[in-house]
């Protein structure tokens, strides 16, 4: 039916970005309830850069095909699809997999990509976009005129996070390296170089009373600053542990030490709550629920991405088969937004 062919790297085991493999094969063919999506753009988030050195909480067993996330259009439909599908530019979050030119995918996890949204665009958006709305409008319920700090500002999901933040009315203060901190302010947020004296100090002074929330990748030492800035009544959202990335040693004990802070700290009678937020949460128990709610969430993303209230930031554009240069540059630290991989 199709002359084209499967092209998708594979993460062999535990190796540098060039020990990334390029493996070729027949396009997968859609089952009952699937569809086939031939990918335009995937990413490379931070999930990727913890799994190649087998740091990722729940990575499956090497080696497998990476890619969080994709966009592209629906090639084939399995029995049981609407056959309209066919030609529908969709999103679909995937946690391994995306980096292939096609991709299997059941047709209740792909979300439309509205028209005008290119697919680029649209793929700095989806497992980043969805991290930002939930943590901030499900989790901290930010409000106008709230305080929020967030950490990492110009990263994948904190840019995204501030420019949504702005949208809602918050006031918001950003770490970040000096060298993004024009562009921050551009968008109306207060700057904070994250590599200089002391960032709790800083915060302490922009919000004496505290902040309504933080937002905090970074884990270990930091999630406890990020605890004491709250204003009373506040929410910490911690998404990850970024400072354990290089570590060695067991990939569950950071995530699990977090956990227990999170449990502490929400017993103590003070009305602040701690959230470790992970976007797959619910999925196990219902999937239906689970499916409704990223719809939902993502149509909000691309309704602000329509709107101009966020800005797609693509870093760089390469092709799939340069997965390693792509992966060497998003851990490079030298790039703001996303850095996309296209066919």
């Amino acid at each position: 039916m199709n002359a084209e062919g499967l092209v998708e790297v594979v993460l062999p085991g535990k190796v540098e970005p060039e020990g990334l493999e390029i493996r070729h094969g027949a396009v997968p063919v859609a089952g009952p309830g699937q569809v086939v999506v031939r990918m335009e753009a995937t990413g490379v988030s931070f999930a990727e850069q913890q799994m190649r050195r087998g740091r990722y909480y729940d990575q499956p067993p090497f080696p497998f095909v990476p890619g969080y996330d994709l966009v592209g259009t629906v090639l084939t439909t399995g029995p049981g699809v609407d056959p309209g599908l066919v030609g529908t530019r969709v999103a679909a979050l995937l946690k391994v997999g995306g980096w292939a030119s096609h991709v299997r995918v059941d047709a209740a996890d792909v979300v439309p990509v509205p028209d005008g949204i290119g697919a680029a665009e649209a793929e700095t958006v989806v497992v980043n976009g969805i991290t930002a709305w939930q943590m901030l409008h499900r989790k901290a319920r930010i409000r106008a005129g709230g305080t929020v700090l967030v950490h990492g500002a110009n990263g994948g999901v904190g840019s995204v996070l501030v420019q949504l933040a702005r949208a809602a009315g918050a006031k918001v203060i950003g770490t970040a390296s000096p060298r993004h901190h024009d562009s921050l302010r551009e968008q109306g947020v207060i700057p904070v170089d994250y590599r200089t004296g002391d960032v709790a100090a800083r915060v302490r002074e922009l919000a004496p009373g505290g902040v309504d929330a933080v937002f905090d990748h970074v884990g270990g030492r930091s999630a406890v600053d990020s605890w004491r800035l709250l204003a009373p009544g506040g929410t910490l959202v911690s998404y990850g542990s970024a400072s354990t990335r290089d570590d060695t040693g067991s990939k569950q004990w950071p995530v699990l030490k977090l956990l227990g802070r999170v449990w502490l700290w929400n017993a103590l009678p003070n009305g602040r709550h701690a959230y470790f937020f992970n976007i797959w949460a619910g999925r196990a128990l219902s999937r239906s629920r689970f499916q409704a709610r990223l719809r939902a969430d993502l149509a909000q993303v691309f309704g602000a991405l329509q709107r101009g209230d966020v800005t797609a930031r693509i870093a760089a554009r390469l092709p799939l088969t340069e997965a390693a240069e792509a992966l060497r540059l998003a851990e490079s630290g030298t790039v703001a937004g996303k850095v996309v991989l296209n066919p």
